[in-house]
């Protein structure tokens, strides 16, 4: 497949102009991270090759050499380390390697979907890199590739056809540039073996791989749903603490993400069952999970997106009290509640929900975001009293 430019070329390229630190791209499998880093990189390790594997394992010295550390050069050399994560003593690697030469070179560090995982395992690294969380296509990278100077843009108009093969075939780069539909359905099986099979095996140490894919089914039926851990642990006969640890673990390999309720200043407020959410909604039949998994994937990548770029400190949550008055999405920026989200596939009606829990939050905007409804060139964040809004003038908004 022929590269297409991507929104993290521009956000890793401006990394690696300013910035000291190592990259570390974490995202989920076929995002498009060896791809973006191969393009931005002047040398290109895989541990999976056994030339470059033996090369590490030699030592800093042996890659400094092989990167042509041993020259003058007028700017540092750029180099990507894929799979990386596969080396028992990865860290310890990174950090000789980085303190001894990291002032001639400029690190990509990426591979494993799992690599953002394997980074809270310790501090040895710490201040010695950032990290850059890479998602599927959106609705407003597939309109602009640039670095965002804000976390709100201009709205814009998404071509139909290009509207329409991100709902149906999804963001993942390949799928979504051949637009084709049996390669879609074969995409997305071998995807989800992938991970719930091979990923868990190799990556976690979940020995009863059979009920852990039994699960994995389940939840692939239930995005947008409650997780209730008691019940999910009676469906796949396992404790409600293995559950809870399974759940986390598919979190993990980013087979899909929780939402947590916000209950502050909400009276009578849900607190402790999250929402699931797969992370690829192609494969969703019901229109109404699919159109909430779309969404919420979107706002996903926007809250991670704003933070890494360092925009602010950004959360996704929902709302739901104990009288069932629910809003699908609330965006926290730095603590305070800042926009909510309801999602309809066709209903342009107002939920009187939006309004309910504006007054509670105080949230400068509230909107309800509908799927099959025409483009509008309107900012939507220039109003403050609950509004119905096009999806693809409000997610054009986002990152």
């Amino acid at each position: 497949m022929i590269p297409h430019a991507r929104l993290y070329d521009a956000i890793l390229a401006e990394h690696l102009e300013k910035h000291r630190q190592m990259a570390f791209v974490a995202g989920p499998r076929q995002v498009g991270k060896t791809t973006t880093c191969q393009g931005l990189g002047e040398v290109y390790l895989d541990w999976d090759n056994q030339d470059d594997k033996r090369t590490i394992l030699e030592g800093p010295a042996a890659v400094a050499k092989r990167l042509g550390l041993q020259r003058l050069r007028e700017a540092p050399v750029v180099a990507v380390f894929d799979e990386l994560h596969k080396h028992g003593r990865w860290k310890t690697f990174l950090k000789g390697f980085f303190d001894t030469y990291g002032e001639q070179v400029r690190l990509l560090v990426t591979g494993s979907s799992r690599l953002d995982l394997y980074r809270r395992g310790g501090d040895s690294l710490m201040g010695r890199y950032f990290l850059f969380r890479m998602h599927p296509l959106s609705v407003a990278e597939v309109i602009r590739q640039g670095l965002p100077e804000e976390p709100i843009q201009s709205p814009a108009s998404l071509p139909e056809a290009k509207f329409s093969a991100l709902w149906e075939h999804g963001g993942y780069p390949e799928p979504f540039f051949k637009r084709d539909g049996r390669f879609t359905r074969r995409w997305l099986s071998m995807r989800q073996a992938l991970l719930l099979k091979e990923d868990v095996r190799d990556l976690t140490r979940i020995q009863d791989l059979g009920q852990m894919e039994m699960m994995g089914i389940l939840l692939s039926e239930r995005s947008g749903q409650q997780v209730i851990y008691s019940n999910l642990a009676q469906a796949v006969r396992v404790s409600v603490d293995t559950a809870r640890r399974w759940v986390n673990a598919l979190c993990s390999l980013h087979v899909g993400f929780l939402v947590r309720p916000w209950f502050v200043n909400v009276a009578r407020s849900l607190r402790k069952e999250p929402k699931w959410f797969l992370r690829d909604w192609s494969g969703i039949v019901d229109p109404g999970a699919r159109a909430e998994t779309f969404v919420a994937c979107h706002l996903l990548k926007a809250v991670e997106g704003w933070t890494d770029l360092g925009l602010g400190a950004f959360e996704l949550r929902y709302l739901r009290d104990l009288q069932k008055n629910e809003a699908d999405f609330l965006i926290v920026r730095d603590r305070k509640p800042w926009f909510l989200v309801e999602v309809k596939s066709r209903e342009t009606v107002l939920s009187p929900a939006l309004g309910y829990f504006q007054r509670q939050t105080r949230a400068p905007h509230a909107f309800q975001v509908v799927l099959e409804m025409d483009y509008v060139e309107t900012d939507c964040f220039r109003r403050r009293e609950p509004v119905v809004v096009p999806a693809r003038t409000f997610l054009s908004q986002l990152l």
